[in-house]
């Protein structure tokens, strides 16, 4: 994985993915007895984030500090020369001359394809448009790594908006390497998944089953990961009215679930599962968001230093 850029979950191989999260679990076990690690003294990483984050961008900060490099940031466009016109590959160049790795966060599907194409430096993508967001992928499926010491031949259910929805769309085809034993995509009618994804699952020989309705398939389940209704990526509002608080996840459906489930979800959260959730055994979304630190660090350490 040294050099190069980190785009989408589809184009890194299993066996990647595994090297990666053995050398997550080296790097956590390093963190018990210091403080920070010195891999990367004297890199300079620079997140570029033209949506809000807070998880991806701070963890990717922190990362950054604790393997012992620093990192730039690029200001609001009201504090930067964007305000003045500046275009989105100039943006890019100064930042490629300035930085040895670039993470990138855009409203705008291909926008970090479209920067790695311009910059030497690798390109780390932070999530872009409705399509991908490879290194939540990454963290997902970490956690069920070390939860369940395995990844091959689980029951899934991906729950929200598969149609807008870019971490569930990562999360599944990421999933789909390890050859889950069967996948329900679960959604309101109005945010099913479309072709491109079922096309994507089809060509890997994923078993999947499109559900409407969580109750039908939570007593299967050995992962539920659970996504938002993201008002933000609808070119419509209305129909983000007409969809809204179609699902919730709650102790009440949660008594149908196995005992060994696991919930996932990538947050913020809104009213999609419930505050009582959170002190049962089910819930691991926080396990999830701590991983997002030790995951990145081993991340940025392959992609610069191999």
């Amino acid at each position: 994985m040294e050099g190069p850029d980190i785009i989408s979950i589809t184009e890194i191989s299993k066996d990647e993915l595994k090297n990666l999260f053995n050398d997550t679990k080296k790097i956590k076990e390093e963190l018990r007895h210091e403080r920070a690690l010195n891999y990367l003294e004297g890199y300079v990483m620079a997140t570029a984030f033209f949506e809000p984050s807070t998880r991806t961008k701070l963890s990717f900060q922190v990362a950054m500090l604790k393997m012992g490099g620093s990192f730039i940031d690029l200001p609001p466009y009201e504090a930067s020369s964007r305000a003045k016109g500046e275009n989105f590959a100039d943006t890019i160049r100064m930042l490629d001359s300035y930085a040895d790795v670039i993470v990138i966060r855009h409203r705008l599907e291909g926008a970090a394809r479209f920067a790695a194409e311009i910059a030497e430096s690798p390109v780390i993508n932070g999530g872009d448009g409705t399509r991908d967001h490879p290194t939540q992928a990454m963290i997902d499926l970490y956690t069920i790594f070390e939860e369940k010491t395995k990844l091959e031949g689980l029951s899934v259910g991906v729950l929200g908006d598969l149609k807008y929805g870019r971490a569930a769309k990562s999360f599944t085809l990421g999933i789909s390497k390890f050859e889950p034993r069967i996948i329900y995509l679960i959604s309101p009618p109005q945010l099913a998944p479309l072709d491109d994804l079922k096309e994507e699952l089809d060509k890997m020989n994923t078993d999947y089953e499109e559900v409407s309705d969580l109750r039908d398939v939570i007593g299967e389940l050995e992962v539920l990961y659970v996504t938002r209704i993201q008002k933000e990526r609808f070119p419509d509002p209305l129909e983000y009215e007409r969809v809204k608080g179609s699902y919730r996840v709650d102790l009440d459906l949660l008594s149908e679930a196995k005992d060994d489930l696991m919930i996932l979800h990538p947050l913020p959260r809104v009213d999609e599962l419930s505050l009582e959730v959170d002190n049962t055994h089910y819930a691991k979304y926080f396990t999830q968001a701590s991983n997002g630190v030790p995951v990145r660090m081993a991340l940025l350490k392959r992609v610069l230093k191999g």
